[in-house]
């Protein structure tokens, strides 16, 4: 990633510019406060940028954004919006499908340092290597992935539309599907495909949320609900669960954070239902717009440590230096880019591409 600017990202004068200092764990100084939502609001204004956020992101980055909602919709809101900068707060792989699908705009991370082990567990060459194993294969790879490994990948996935985009190829392919194991095993289970290649890959976040947590934390509220993200290490405890009767089936729920949303939006419209409880087993920023989507509704996370130190670099510090400074700006090689966005698109063709992660 390069931090030169373009011709359109000339820096800003900004009172709370001054304030901004780089710490050991991302830039701090300015307090989320009226006066910097402000000031945020004024230049978001001045650089004629539209601001989004994803899901995972602090309370505050979520509540100033124009848009909220997980990588792929905000990267195609991106897309269609008008103004011709992006600021993107979510990771470095985000920031870059929004590039990707917005190859005329300017696309700015407000920490280039917010990374993403999923997206760094598989690289362009390890997936070189493995597709000379099984040249005939067809390359599946969840949108949580870097540009270049989009580029190399045949159909691209979401955790809502996975099991559909694997189902789409043809019985007798062999699928090597990337980079998450969890959702990898979610999509073998629900195709019984035997065909299917898993990279053992994980998001450290998701992987960290456990069965046993889960277990505890079901026999501690019986009448919860479970929302677990196929991503996380105890979806499969979750199944089985319910497969012992320790959990009624039908509180048991193995979606996309889009999901998880719809879901709390059912759920808090369902005013006889039985449940107002929900164990939420993904990382802890989900939590700010499931309660805003359902505010009568209990949501507690199973694993409250769940949190992602990537995400949480975008605050109000590093939100003020990037539209004050122009910085960090994402660039993708038109090469990779076109390649990558063949394998996106091929996905929406499919149908039901869902919101996202």
């Amino acid at each position: 990633m390069a931090t030169t600017l373009s011709p359109r990202l000339e820096r800003l004068d900004s009172p709370l510019r001054a304030a901004v200092a780089d710490g050991p764990d991302g830039y701090c100084g300015v307090a989320p406060d009226e006066h910097w939502a402000e000031e945020v609001r004024r230049l978001l204004a001045l650089r004629g940028a539209t601001l989004l956020a994803h899901n995972y992101q602090l309370p505050e980055i979520q509540d100033i954004a124009d848009h909220v909602g997980d990588s792929l919709a905000l990267s195609r809101i991106a897309a269609s919006a008008p103004e011709e900068t992006i600021v993107f707060c979510g990771v470095h792989f985000m920031a870059e499908t929004a590039k990707i699908l917005s190859p005329d705009k300017a696309v700015l991370l407000p920490d280039e340092r917010a990374g993403c082990s999923l997206a760094d567990s598989i690289t362009a060459d390890e997936l070189r290597a493995w597709r000379e194993e099984h040249p005939d294969a067809v390359v599946v790879s969840y949108v949580n992935t870097t540009a270049q490994v989009k580029a190399l990948t045949d159909i691209c996935c979401t955790s809502s539309n996975a099991v559909e985009v694997v189902a789409s190829i043809p019985a007798d392919r062999t699928v090597l599907f990337l980079p998450d194991q969890f959702l990898g095993a979610h999509v073998r289970r629900e195709t019984g495909r035997q065909n299917l290649h898993v990279w053992a890959g994980e998001c450290h976040v998701h992987a960290g949320i456990n069965g046993e947590e889960l277990a505890a934390q079901a026999r501690r509220n019986p009448h919860a609900e479970l929302f677990v993200h196929p991503e996380c290490g105890c979806a499969t405890s979750a199944l089985y669960l319910a497969g012992e009767g320790a959990v009624p089936k039908e509180r048991v729920k193995i979606l996309s954070t889009g999901g998880m949303l719809d879901a709390a939006r059912e759920l808090g419209a369902a005013r006889a239902t039985l449940s107002r409880s929900v164990l939420v087993a993904t990382e802890v920023g989900m939590l700010h717009q499931l309660r805003n989507a359902a505010p009568e509704v209990d949501f507690q996370p199973v694993n409250d440590r769940a949190s992602c130190q990537y995400m949480k670099r975008i605050n109000a510090a590093a939100l003020i230096r990037c539209l004050a400074d122009g910085l960090d700006e994402v660039f993708v090689e038109p090469d990779i880019a076109d390649r990558a966005r063949a394998s996106v698109s091929r996905m929406i063709e499919i149908g039901n591409p869902g919101s996202g992660e």
